[in-house]
């Protein structure tokens, strides 16, 4: 079957107001960012980069739909929890949702990051994604651009997986604080006996 070219910039499959499609969700992990926090994986996205740690979270199509104030429910849940991380899958193409939990966890005096295989530059562009203002407005810290095989980074020590990527700090109180435990993983068995493995430079594996 011939494959359909689609518009790097449109808007993927509609999701209900209040919801966002994950691919995953732990709520608590050491390995995703700084401190103890809350990490969740959204489905979705265009880039399909060779080599990409989460190929499984490409299809748009509706994998889990949950209500955007269970997940901000189960974050606070954990008082252990010093922030949440978005990952994916590409946060921006639900920016706006993401960026409604982000203000949520933030009243609460949580932090909030976000990885994306778009750039900064993008993301402040007049064609990125729509609420694509509205979430950066509500990160701490943000890991942009995509994965390059080519330029991996092969070190448990680095913070971003390959050469183009970088580390943007929207809050100071994180200068020193990009030193998270980059070079271990966690096993994380579900209530359903499913296992999700995650770390190191952001593997998400669902068993």
């Amino acid at each position: 079957m011939e494959r359909t070219e689609i518009n790097f910039f449109t808007q993927p499959t509609d999701i209900p107001p209040g919801h966002l499609n994950i691919m995953g969700y732990i709520d608590k992990s050491e390995v995703n960012g700084p401190g103890c926090r809350a990490v969740i994986w959204v489905q979705g996205c265009k880039k399909e980069c060779p080599g990409c740690f989460n190929p499984n979270s490409w299809d748009f199509e509706i994998n889990q739909l949950v209500a955007i104030d269970t997940l901000v429910e189960n974050i606070l849940s954990n008082p252990f929890n010093t922030g949440v991380t978005f990952s994916g899958g590409e946060p921006f193409w639900q920016a706006s949702a993401l960026a409604e939990v982000a203000r949520k966890v933030k009243a609460k005096g949580l932090n909030v990051m976000s990885f994306s295989g778009f750039t900064l530059e993008q993301l402040k562009s007049k064609s990125a994604p729509p609420g694509s203002q509205e979430l950066l407005a509500e990160l701490d810290i943000l890991i942009d651009g995509p994965f390059v095989e080519s330029l991996a980074i092969n070190s448990p020590n680095s913070p971003v997986s390959s050469s183009n990527q970088r580390v943007n700090i929207f809050n100071p109180d994180f200068e020193n604080k990009i030193s998270w435990a980059s070079d271990q993983i966690e096993v994380h068995i579900l209530k359903d006996g499913s296992r999700i493995v995650t770390g190191y430079q952001g593997l998400l594996e669902l068993t």
